[in-house]
């Protein structure tokens, strides 16, 4: 028996390389390519690095899953994600995420210019080159046929397990094989079905799964086999005990991003930044640690803070949610302030001496109460306290999402440093009631003796970076949560405020 399957994996092995070595594909690889391409997409937008720039904004597709894009314990992280951040600061641009929540509309949502880049374990195709071009690649892989391990596997002997698992290609004639259809698993299970001269069931699976998803339906049962790339189902199998992922059914393939034919300029970039990354350990950090550290994903998976399972930001979300209603915040907003803060540690303490969980000053917190700011919710509520007195400042702002931001920014600098900005925003031709754009811009000059000595100011010098961030990351990081704890789609400048719902 070990023998016949020893000849069997031989042949097949070699059939696989004299395919792969073909100098032209045969018509019918190219018949099944295009068969399971159904979808026809737009012409790209114009729109290049140039333009890009102007913007002063990458925006970037992906997917929200366990290891490209996610929320942990408050913290946005993933390996597309912090890869992005670093192509971000290379290009020096700012960083928009976009959750692409239907898997096959990537090229749509490029090519119409909803996105930039999409940074996503894709693997290089003709069929996708039709479309679109590929950056160089970041990884390679090969694809894998995810199976569940037989009931009783624990005492049974290896070649007991192997013999109820599909471990020869040959064995999935007839098999039911369910897979996303504009995906290369899908390309691949059909050109599969033409070289052994049999059918595989391929089963369609909508664009909204994820790979992680259908994965998970593996696991629990409800289909008997799907198709992944080596790297995510290995980190799924660690997890996953009951999964079994050994049986390949590909040579090694190119992963990389996708950007539009229009857009040479930022491939060039991109694939400079690439090749300079590749240099660097982190490049190979980064992937470790989602790909190779099994027990970080096991802990991450298994966490109640883990956006796609638990949907938790932190162990204070009720006392959260109870005190930003008191003040009509969306509770996700006062949470991406505290993570700003202390990143939810109750015991930190600043190096001028704030405290706890919103680090509020002793001195400010015994003018609002009597506060143990070591214990969470006491902190909390100081906090909160602060705030609400802050905005009585920024009655006179009518805007609320505006108000929200000169709150934020005074509990960072203190009401003299942004009183210094309105007047000088008033007297060089700003609106001294917006922040972004025209306040903010002469918090940042505060720094520069031109400003800080004018007349209008009453404060003096400020190192207005601070502010400017503070306002600046804490939206953006409340905009992540909106987006992958709510499956919104929030604008950059609007705030679920509670006094403005329905």
């Amino acid at each position: 028996m070990k023998s016949l399957t020893l000849q069997w994996s031989l042949c097949m092995s070699l059939f696989f390389l004299l395919a792969a070595c073909s100098s032209q594909p045969s018509s019918d690889d190219i018949n099944a390519d295009e068969a399971s391409d159904e979808v026809t997409y737009s012409d790209p937008v114009a729109l290049d690095l140039t333009e890009i720039r102007e913007r002063g904004k990458l925006i970037a597709i992906t997917s929200y899953s366990p290891t490209s894009y996610f929320i942990y314990r408050g913290e946005p992280m993933g390996y597309e994600y912090e890869l992005l951040e670093r192509l971000a600061a290379y290009l020096d641009l700012e960083l928009e995420v976009k959750i692409a929540y239907n898997l096959d509309n990537f090229i749509e949502m490029l090519n119409s210019g909803e996105g930039d880049i999409v940074a996503h374990g894709l693997s290089i195709t003709k069929p996708r080159k039709k479309y679109v071009d590929f950056t160089d690649h970041h990884s390679v892989t090969r694809q894998v046929l995810v199976q569940r391990k037989p009931d009783g596997w624990r005492k049974m002997k290896l070649h007991q397990i192997d013999d109820q698992l599909i471990r020869d290609p040959l064995q999935l004639i007839g098999q039911k094989v369910y897979v996303r259809k504009n995906t290369s698993y899908y390309r691949r299970l059909a050109n599969l079905s033409q070289e052994m001269g049999g059918d595989i069931d391929i089963q369609p699976l909508e664009g909204a799964l994820e790979t992680n998803e259908i994965i998970q339906k593996v696991v629990n049962g409800e289909i008997p086999y799907t198709v992944a790339d080596e790297h995510i189902a290995n980190i799924n199998q660690t997890y996953y005990r009951d999964l079994d992922v050994k049986t390949a059914l590909s040579f090694p393939q190119r992963l990389a991003w996708m950007v539009r034919k229009t857009s040479p300029e930022l491939k060039k970039a991109v694939n400079t930044w690439l090749a300079k990354e590749k240099e660097e350990p982190e490049f190979y950090t980064i992937y470790n640690k989602y790909y190779k550290n099994q027990k970080r994903f096991r802990t991450r998976v298994s966490s109640e803070y883990f956006s796609l399972t638990g949907g938790k930001i932190s162990q204070y979300d009720e006392a959260l949610q109870e005190a930003a209603s008191a003040i009509n915040w969306d509770w996700k907003l006062l949470a991406s302030q505290v993570y700003q803060e202390s990143r939810f540690d109750p015991k930190i303490e600043s190096w001028a001496g704030a405290v706890g969980l919103m680090q509020v000053m002793p001195a400010t917190a015994a003018e609002l109460g009597d506060y143990d700011l070591y214990e969470p919710e006491e902190s909390i509520e100081a906090g909160v306290r602060y705030l609400e007195k802050i905005s009585e400042i920024y009655t006179d702002v009518p805007d609320s999402v505006e108000r929200v931001k000169f709150v934020l920014a005074t509990y960072n600098a203190g009401p003299g440093h942004i009183a210094d900005a309105r007047r000088l925003a008033e007297k060089y031709g700003k609106d001294p009631n917006i922040w972004t754009d025209h306040v903010d811009a002469y918090i940042l000059l505060k720094a520069s003796k031109e400003y800080y000595s004018d007349p209008v100011v009453q404060h003096g010098y400020c190192r207005g970076e601070e502010p400017f961030n503070y306002v600046v990351e804490i939206f953006k990081r409340y905009g992540i949560y909106r987006d992958l704890l709510e499956g919104e789609d929030p604008d950059a400048n609007a705030v679920a405020l509670q006094d403005e719902q329905p």
